[in-house]
Parts: structure tokens; C-alpha cells; sequence
């Protein structure tokens, strides 16, 4: 009914690290090039744990998009905006929190575990408690059918759903909503209209999940059914109504864990991370004085790559043969940590150096990133728009539009 359409977005925090790069980016590169893919600076959820430090998400702003686009993602291929550019995400997240139980947002796993982790600071706000609504409302504006995620974020596209589903029992049923879509059948044909009445039937009856997904790729290819008449038939095929918001899927993160130079996760936080465009020099000097296998204190000392935090770096940026190569030269005392960590060195200035190149552009012009977002934001818009004149036509609203 809806097309394809990917949606993700991350909260200005400043420079890109590796880590963002292999666990993220990397996926929104893969992404961009097989589905119509929206990427979006959330500058409002920043202020949701940081609202007394609202001076840095500016800048923060542009150097993430800088690093974005260093990283390879293309704006012509993805639409690349600013939340707070497009109001209408503030629009539908307070249309939601209308009908949306309190008791789901205090349930999230990652609302309680900020509040235990974040001690210091105040998030006994609303903005804090009501992030994941807005997340909600971020997703199911563009009726997105993927978000990609890690695992940690699965309950939150649940929760997406939910709100979705929960929406559309309250406010999809239209009125003279059966009657309508019982004419909406009459105009697939009578071979086309028979077929959709058994299969919806043995859905129905039997929960038959096959006869489901063949009545709604029947609907997909029914050209001569107007918008508004599919929608009536997906709903009434799935035996709620008029489907105003897309439940979105899991696209789970390829992702491999870059660990920090410590061999902890790689964090701003914690001074282990590695910037997406730093200085190779610097980048040199970060790798070469990294901690290895304490029990190796002389060069002649065998080593444990398992417990050397250089070697977690291998296992994400080397090739199999260097692996073996370190692994064998390692726990023989063949080679020394120097010689480990050289071609660490070597992969990680060969991941940055097209991203460098790409980010020169942009920081000799910076007019190119304010045009690619401002286009962005454009396009976004128009997409939210049309989900809003639904949302508020359904909800009594419609005098607004």
C-alpha cells in the first residue's frame, strides 16, 4: 500500500568516532543504494538529556552531517534533513501522546536504564520520559516500513508499532467504513474480488499467514484501484480500517563492534574513540601507544591476542591472513606489539583517507551542506505533510489543514 521507505536519524553529539562509522554508517551506505532512505540530524532529542547546553548543537549539527557525508553517504541517492526543521514532528508527537498510555513510555528498557546510568544529571522532565514518542513520531510521519537498528533499540520499534496500531483502531474506522470497502471489492473484477473474499476469509478463520500475504500482493498489483480503495482493503483485510500509520519492521544493524583503544566500547566519553577525519598523525600516535596483553612485558614474552585490546581492532579492520600472521607471530614472541599494531595503522588510515578527501569540499564551502540539508528538509516536509492532512482529518482536525 505504502511504498518501501527507510528512516533513521541520530542525535548531535559532535565529531563521528569509528565506532559510529562500523556500527551505523556503514549500514545507511548499504541502505541508501537499495531503498528510498530519509537520514535525519535529531537535534530536538539532544535537549532531552542535554537541554541546559542548548549552545554546542549547532555546530555539533553541521560536523555530523560533514562526517556523514565524508563517510559516503550521497544526497542524491538519500534525503539528508534536520528534525527541528520540520515541525511536523512535533505536530504528530503531541497529536500521539493524546491516546498513548503513560505506562508504555515508563516501560522502555532504556528509560530506566539512563535514569540509573545519568545519576548526575535531571531527567525527571517530560522531554526525557516522552523521547521515545517522539522517536515514534520521527519514524511513522514518513510511514517507513524499515528502521534499522541495534538490538538494544528493538523495544522502541515495538513500541512504534504499537502506537501505529494503536492509532489506527482509534481513528481509522471511517464512517460507512464496511460499506465502503464491500464497493472497493466490487471493483477488482469478479475473479479479483472472489480470490480476496476466500483469502481474507481463511485469514480470518485460520490465521493462514500465506493467504495474508497473497491478498495484499494482489492488492499491490491492482492498477486500477485508487489510493484511498486500497487503503479500505488492507484494513479491511486485516480487519481493522483505514491504515493511516505504517507499523515500521526491524532492520537489524549488520554491525561489527569496533572496540576503543582501551578495548572498552568506543565512546567520546570514555577518550578511546578514533574521530572519523582525524589526523593521520594522530591517528598513528593513538594506535602505536594503545595498551596490549599485560602479561607481555618484554619483547621476548609471548603474547595472548584474546586479551590484548590491538587485536579487537584486527578482528574488524584486518584481512584473514594478517590475522593469522598475529596471531601465530603473537603467542610465539615472533613479532613485538609495534609490529602488531603497524598494519592496524595501515587499514585504519586507508578507511579515512576517502572520507578526508570527500569532507574537504565541504569544509572549503560550507554552503554545500547548508543546500543539501535545506533540499532535504524540503522533501521531508512534503512527505510529512501529506501523513498530517490523514492524521488531522482523522482525529477532527481537518479545519487545520
Amino acid at each position: 500500500m505504502f511504498p518501501d521507505r527507510v528512516v533513521s536519524g541520530m542525535r548531535p553529539t559532535g565529531l563521528m568516532h569509528l565506532g559510529h562509522y562500523h556500527g551505523a554508517l556503514k549500514n545507511w551506505i548499504r541502505l541508501q543504494s537499495e531503498l528510498p532512505c530519509l537520514f535525519f540530524v535529531a537535534d530536538w532529542h539532544a535537549l532531552t538529556t542535554h537541554y541546559e547546553e542548548p549552545g554546542v548543537i549547532e555546530k555539533n549539527t553541521w560536523d555530523m552531517v560533514v562526517d556523514w557525508l565524508a563517510a559516503g553517504v550521497d544526497p542524491s541517492q538519500a534525503t539528508l534533513f534536520i528534525q527541528s526543521r520540520v515541525p511536523e514532528h512535533a505536530e504528530l508527537h503531541l497529536l500521539l501522546s493524546m491516546a498513548t498510555p503513560l505506562g508504555w513510555l515508563e516501560r522502555v528498557p532504556t528509560y530506566k536504564d539512563h535514569i540509573e546510568n545519568l545519576a548526575g544529571r535531571d531527567l525527571a522532565t517530560y522531554g526525557f520520559l516522552g523521547y521515545p514518542l517522539l522517536q515514534a513520531a520521527d519514524v511513522l510521519i514518513y510511514r517507513a516500513t524499515q528502521v534499522p537498528v541495534g538490538e538494544d533499540q528493538v523495544p522502541h520499534v515495538e513500541m512504534m508499532r504499537e502506537i501505529a496500531r494503536r492509532f489506527n483502531g482509534l481513528y481509522g474506522k471511517e464512517p460507512g467504513f464496511e460499506r465502503k470497502a464491500l464497493d472497493a471489492v466490487k471493483k477488482l473484477g469478479s475473479k479479483r474480488a472472489r480470490l480476496y473474499a476466500e483469502l481474507r476469509s481463511a485469514w480470518h478463520q485460520e490465521g493462514d499467514a500465506a493467504a495474508l500475504e497473497q491478498a495484499e500482493a494482489m492488492l499491490d498489483e491492482a492498477g486500477s484501484l485508487s489510493n484511498i480503495d486500497r487503503e479500505r482493503l488492507f484494513g479491511y483485510l486485516k480487519g481493522s480500517g483505514k491504515i493511516i500509520l505504517v507499523e515500521p519492521d526491524v532492520e537489524l544493524t549488520r554491525a561489527a563492534r569496533l572496540p576503543g583503544l582501551d578495548g572498552r566500547k568506543m565512546s567520546k566519553s570514555y577518550g578511546n574513540a578514533i574521530s572519523l577525519r582525524e589526523d593521520p598523525a594522530a591517528v598513528t600516535k593513538k594506535i602505536r601507544t594503545m595498551p596490549t596483553d599485560p602479561a607481555r612485558v618484554h619483547r621476548s614474552d609471548p603474547g595472548d591476542p584474546l586479551k590484548c585490546p590491538v587485536w579487537q581492532l584486527h578482528e574488524v579492520v584486518s584481512d584473514a591472513a594478517t590475522r593469522k600472521w598475529v596471531m601465530q607471530g603473537c603467542t610465539s614472541a615472533g613479532i613485538g606489539c609495534l609490529d602488531c599494531k603497524q598494519p592496524v595503522v595501515e587499514a585504519v588510515l586507508a578507511e579515512q583517507e576517502p572520507m578526508h578527501e570527500r569532507a574537504q569540499q565541504y569544509l572549503d564551502d560550507p554552503s554545500l551542506v547548508r543546500a543539501i540539508v535545506a533540499d532535504g528538509c524540503d522533501k521531508a516536509r512534503k512527505l510529512a505533510q501529506e501523513t498530517m492532512r490523514d492524521v488531522r482529518e482523522t482525529m477532527g482536525l481537518s479545519h487545520l489543514s
